[in-house]
C-alpha cells in the first residue's frame, strides 16, 4: 500500500446503485460495488483500501456455507435480520443489527455465514447486510474475530466509530483493525440530520437506506456511493430516514 499525497487529485466519483455487479440466484441477491470476487476480468477492483462493499440479501434458512478467505479484515454490518457465523478457528456469533462483526483472515481462515436464526416458532425473516472487505497492513497475521454492540443513540444523528485501526481512534471503544489506515463510521439520519464525512484522501460514503444530499454532488439514494479523492469534509443532509457508512482511508493500493 501507498500514499502518494503529492500525486493524489481531487474527486469525487458517484456510483450508482442501479450501475453495481448483481447476483441473483434463488437464495441470494448480492449487489457489489467492487469487481472483486465476482468479475475475473473487472477493474474496478477497489478505492483506497477498500477492495468489497456488498450489499447482500439472503432468504431464510439459506447462506454462505463453508468457505475459504486470506489476508482480509472482513466487517459485517447487518440492517435487518440475524446471521449466524462459524468459523474454522472455533469462533461462532450471532450479528444483528447495531452489532458489528471484524473477522481477519490473516494466513488462512474458513467460515460460514447463514440465516439460521433460532426463531421459536416464528416465521424467519429475509437477512440483509453490508458485508466489507479491506486490505490488512501486514500479511499472514493470526486469524482473529472481534464483535461490538452500539447503542442506537451512539448512532442517532452522528458518526460513530464502528472499526478503525487508526491512533487516533485508539481510545475509542470499537472494533480494532489490522490496517493503521483505515477506519469505519455510520450513523442513521432522521430527516434534516447531517454528519459532516472525514477529511482524508480517500473516502468511501455507501448509502445503505433512503436519500441524502451530498454537498458539491447532489442527493444519493439507497444503495448509491461515492468515491472521494481528496475531496473529503463534505455535508451530508438526510432527505429521509437514512442509514450511511463511510470508510476514512489513508492510504490506497498500488
Amino acid at each position: 500500500m501507498k500514499l502518494d499525497r503529492a500525486g493524489v487529485r481531487p474527486a469525487v466519483e458517484i456510483r450508482r446503485s442501479a450501475d453495481r455487479n448483481e447476483t441473483k440466484i434463488d437464495w441470494l441477491h448480492g449487489r457489489h460495488s467492487f469487481d472483486t470476487g465476482v468479475d475475473a476480468f473487472g477493474r474496478d477492483t477497489h478505492h483506497g483500501v477498500l477492495v468489497v462493499n456488498n450489499h447482500d440479501t439472503i432468504a431464510p434458512l439459506t447462506g454462505f456455507d463453508t468457505h475459504g478467505h486470506r489476508d482480509l479484515e472482513i466487517v459485517t454490518w447487518v440492517l435487518g435480520g440475524a446471521v449466524v457465523h462459524q468459523d474454522s478457528e472455533g469462533h461462532s456469533g450471532l450479528i444483528y443489527p447495531n452489532l458489528a462483526q471484524r473477522m481477519s483472515a490473516g494466513r488462512g481462515i474458513r467460515h460460514s455465514e447463514r440465516n439460521d436464526r433460532p426463531t421459536s416458532g416464528s416465521t424467519p425473516e429475509p437477512l440483509e447486510l453490508v458485508q466489507m472487505w479491506i486490505v490488512p497492513d501486514e500479511l499472514r497475521l493470526t486469524p482473529s474475530y472481534e464483535q461490538l454492540e452500539l447503542a442506537p443513540a451512539d448512532l442517532a444523528g452522528k458518526f460513530a466509530v464502528v472499526a478503525s485501526g487508526m491512533d487516533k481512534h485508539r481510545d475509542v471503544s470499537a472494533i480494532r483493525l489490522n490496517n493503521r489506515y483505515a477506519g469505519l463510521q455510520v450513523a442513521r439520519l432522521a430527516p434534516a440530520d447531517s454528519v459532516e464525512l472525514p477529511d482524508a484522501p480517500f473516502v468511501h460514503f455507501y448509502v445503505a437506506r433512503g436519500v441524502v444530499n451530498l454537498e458539491g454532488a447532489g442527493e444519493l439514494r439507497e444503495g448509491d456511493a461515492a468515491r472521494l479523492t481528496a475531496a473529503g469534509g463534505r455535508r451530508a443532509t438526510a432527505v429521509t430516514a437514512a442509514e450511511v457508512l463511510a470508510w476514512e482511508m489513508h492510504a490506497t493500493i498500488t
